[in-house]
Formats: C-alpha cells, sequence, structure tokens
C-alpha cells in the first residue's frame, strides 16, 4: 500500500492506494486561509499538521489494515509559501502563500537583477518565494534575523513526518533561487536576498527516497516501521503524474482555486518575458511549461458567495448547450494575475452590464472570463515554443460540463475527460510514494488514465468566441490604467 499526502489551499487529501495503483480509500482534513489585509493570503502550518492528522485519522477509521500495509508515502503541495522555522523547528510566523501579493515592489526589484531570469528561466512573480523573504526582512527584521530554514508547505509536514529538510526540484523550481536547468539552488540568487544556502533544504529528484517516518508517528497511525517518504513534488507536478503528463506533448487544463495550462518537455525551454513557468518536472531529467491564473473556481466561487447561490446551481442555469458570448465581459482578476500580466495591482472587473443582466447572463460571463484567460496562457506557451494538440481537464471546476465546452472552444483544442477516479495531485504523489519505495521504472508507473469523453470545440460558435477573446483581451489595459 501507499499514501499520497496532497496539501491544498483549502484542506489536506490523504489518498490510499495499492500496488495495483487502485484506490482504496480517502480523507480529508480542512484549511482555512487568513487574509489579514488586501492582497495578503497566509496559512499558520500548524494547522497543516492538524488537518494532515484527521485525513489520515479518516483512513486509519475505514480502512486501518490496508493502512497498516503501508510501504511508501508521496507529498504534495501548494508551491511558494514561505514557511520560516528557527533552529529550534518552530515556526516563526504564518505562512506567506503563494496567492499573497504583497511583496509586488520587492518582486519587481529582484527581477530587475538579470542573473534570476537567466539562472531559473522565470520571472520573479510576487507569488514567489524569494521576493517574500525580501519583504519580510525589510517589514519584519526580527523574524528575518532568526530563520534558521525556509521551507516549502509540503516540506515543513515531512520535516514533521521525517526530521528531514528536504524538498524536491519541482517545487524548489518556483522559489526564484534554483537553477531550473542545472537543478541545483543559486548561491548567488540566495545572496542577493540576504541567505544562504545552509538555510534551504537539500534536494532530491520527487521520485527519491527522502526520509523515514518517524516511529511515533507510525505508531499513532498503525504503520510499520520502515516506511519512505519520496521527494514528492509541487502540486501540479504532482497532478501531471498523476494524469500521466510526464512526455513531451502531453497537457493538462486545471481548473482549481488558481487556473493551470501544464505542458511536459522533455528538454528546459525558458522564455521568462512570456511569463510562462519554466520548472523541473518531478521525475529525472524532465521539466515542463506552465500558464498560471489566480482564480479559476476561485471566481466561480466569488460570484457563488456574492449571488448567494451554489456553484453548482449557478452553472445548471446555463444548461447544457453552450451558449455565445453575450454582451458581458468578465476579468477574473480577483488577486491579480501570472501569466501573461505579471500583475499583482490588477482587479477584476464586469464590463457591458446593463437593465438585461441577469444573474445567469453574469454567471455565463464568470466562465468565460476565465476559459479567456487560459487561452492568454496557451498564447504564451506558444510564443514560448510549446505546441498543445489536445488537453485533459482536471479540477473541481472540470465537473461542469458547459465550462469545458467553453475552455475547448476557447483554445481551439479538444479538452478530454478521465474515466471514473480521481488523477490529482493525491494520486500522483502516492505514485511517487510507490516509485520511492518499490523502485518501479516511473514511466511505467506514471501513465494516462483512460478518457471517458471528449469535449470538442463548438465549430459554429468559433468565430464569436474568437471575437469576445480579442475584446476581453482589449479591456486589459483600460483596467490596468483604472487600478492606476
Amino acid at each position: 500500500m501507499y499514501l499520497g499526502l496532497d496539501l491544498g489551499t483549502s484542506g489536506v487529501k490523504a489518498m490510499l492506494i495499492d500496488a495495483d495503483q487502485r484506490v482504496i480509500g480517502v480523507g480529508h482534513g480542512a484549511l482555512d486561509v487568513s487574509r489579514p489585509h488586501p492582497g495578503w493570503s497566509e496559512q499558520d502550518p500548524l494547522d497543516w499538521i492538524r488537518a494532515t492528522r484527521e485525513a489520515v485519522s479518516g483512513l486509519k477509521a475505514s480502512h486501518g489494515r490496508e493502512l497498516a500495509a503501508v510501504r511508501g508515502i508521496g507529498l504534495s503541495g501548494h508551491m511558494h509559501g514561505a514557511t520560516l522555522i528557527d533552529s529550534a523547528d518552530q515556526v516563526l510566523r504564518p505562512c506567506i502563500l503563494w496567492n499573497d501579493t504583497r511583496s509586488h515592489v520587492e518582486a519587481a526589484a529582484l527581477d530587475a537583477d538579470p542573473r534570476f531570469r537567466a539562472l531559473t528561466g522565470n520571472i520573479v512573480f510576487p507569488g514567489f518565494t524569494a521576493p517574500k523573504l525580501a519583504w519580510v526582512a525589510k517589514h519584519e527584521p526580527d523574524v528575518f534575523a532568526r530563520v534558521a530554514k525556509v521551507l516549502l508547505p509540503k516540506d515543513f509536514l515531512r520535516l514533521w513526518l521525517t526530521g528531514e529538510y528536504l524538498s524536491d526540484m519541482s517545487d524548489s523550481a518556483g522559489t526564484s533561487w534554483l537553477d531550473t536547468g542545472a537543478r541545483r539552488w543559486s548561491s548567488e540568487l540566495l545572496a542577493a536576498t540576504g541567505l544562504s544556502e545552509a538555510q534551504m533544504p537539500g534536494l532530491v529528484e520527487g521520485t527519491d527516497v527522502a526520509g523515514s517516518l518517524r516511529d511515533a508517528l507510525a505508531a499513532e497511525w498503525g504503520m510499520g516501521s520502515g516506511v519512505v517518504v519520496a521527494g514528492g513534488a509541487g502540486d501540479n507536478a504532482a497532478s501531471a503524474c498523476g494524469m500521466g503528463t510526464v512526455a513531451e506533448g502531453q497537457a493538462f487544463v486545471s481548473l482549481g482555486t488558481s487556473g493551470v495550462l501544464f505542458a511536459a518537455n522533455a528538454t528546459y525551454l525558458p522564455k521568462p518575458e512570456s511569463a510562462v513557468h519554466a520548472f523541473c518536472h518531478a521525475l529525472p531529467d524532465t521539466w515542463h511549461q506552465m500558464g498560471v491564473i489566480l482564480s479559476a473556481t476561485d471566481a466561480l466561487n466569488w460570484h457563488s458567495g456574492v449571488t448567494g447561490r451554489s456553484a453548482g446551481e449557478l452553472t445548471s442555469e446555463l444548461g447544457d448547450e453552450l451558449k455565445a458570448p453575450g454582451s458581458v465581459t468578465f476579468l477574473p482578476y480577483l488577486s491579480g494575475e501570472r501569466t501573461p500580466h505579471n500583475d499583482a495591482k490588477i482587479r477584476g472587473a464586469f464590463i457591458g452590464l446593463g437593465h438585461e443582466s441577469s444573474r445567469a447572463v453574469l454567471t455565463q460571463a464568470v466562465l468565460e472570463g476565465v476559459s479567456f484567460a487560459i487561452r492568454d496562457n496557451l498564447e504564451a506557451l506558444k510564443s514560448a515554443g510549446t505546441t498543445i494538440e489536445r488537453v485533459t481537464a482536471i479540477g473541481g471546476g472540470s465537473r461542469s460540463r458547459y465550462w469545458l465546452a467553453s475552455i475547448a472552444t476557447a483554445l481551439g483544442v479538444p479538452v478530454d475527460i478521465p474515466a471514473d477516479g480521481d488523477f490529482g495531485a493525491a494520486f500522483g504523489a502516492a505514485r511517487l510514494g510507490l516509485i520511492a519505495a518499490s523502485g518501479a521504472d516511473p514511466l511505467s508507473v506514471c501513465t494516462a488514465p483512460a478518457t471517458a469523453e471528449t469535449v470538442e470545440p463548438v465549430s459554429a460558435l468559433t468565430s464569436a468566441y474568437e471575437a469576445a477573446y480579442w475584446r476581453y483581451r482589449a479591456l486589459y489595459p483600460a483596467i490596468r490604467s483604472l487600478g492606476s
């Protein structure tokens, strides 16, 4: 048996699989996000431990016998979070999360140093880890002076699980400190933010053994001794392992809290000026590119909160047949945007409202706005040398066939829906645990699921969607000028 632990923004998911990769059981532990100021987003790392205990305890209650047979654990987690601990492994402050944009000034200053783009292959985005440490150094110098280790969120869980200070290449690529092509920390980039390599975790590949489960936790969960913990992956690379998106030409679109267009690459293909992320993959000697938008289902959830209707109720009002875009355009920049704008200050908007703009019209505009933002990502990936001919859909938003038809039509490519099953980050993490514990060939483990259905672009609406996309794209400069 193998266990995948996925630390998400809204909760921890624990997934148990067997040697044939059948899902045996799933447990959950809920998390909240604190937003003490506009643009801030934080979590208490100790809550991650509590939620992980809840998730695994749920599994133990329902599948205790199978849990006792676990041989390997894989980790996945939301990326970029700055988890700061002192020399006694005590948390110094709440973790600054991936969608926190307070460090936009520091990010711009680091990005102006040409070494960052040259070595990391990426823009220094405000959500990345390095500018957050620069912000802490400036605004919380007492905290910065006590930092013994900087850990990414899942690697704080690893420390609790194993006592080891280790991270994997895919997650570390999102810090702005990794020499992404060479797959190692850059001492000069660390020095530029007042840090040293001694304050970083050691680096392993996602498929490597990266510690063993502490005896006390093994006893708590009813496991035997010698359970290995894999290097694991950042959430998107872990999802790619779960989806089998590990070889050149494979791609997926994720409709989670954020939105991701992810393409696997056989080689390192940086083009930072496109705002495309060029990161190490979780498998050795592989890389990937991805475009990221900060609000995907988050945009629909915001609309749900405003209207007092659930996301399911809102999308069901649209029916099953895709409609042509109307006069209302939604810009989903509720917490800024990454690809392609790299703009922490931009905010969302409805444009074209009229007396006839019903709730359903606004819901349609929200779904289309996210689809067009993902189209922005596709254009950026094309400029970075990646061609995408079809994508597989994952994430909570992929349950809406209407939304998938909108995305297929906006991108102009088929969208595959995997057969029943959960092939996301927790499953990918469990696969990495299997590889680390058994020594299995990664490519033989990380295979793609069968396709249950393919959502094709609606050809009759291609022209209408194309016109609406360029109208959407033309609005960004105007909204930006209003925000400034």
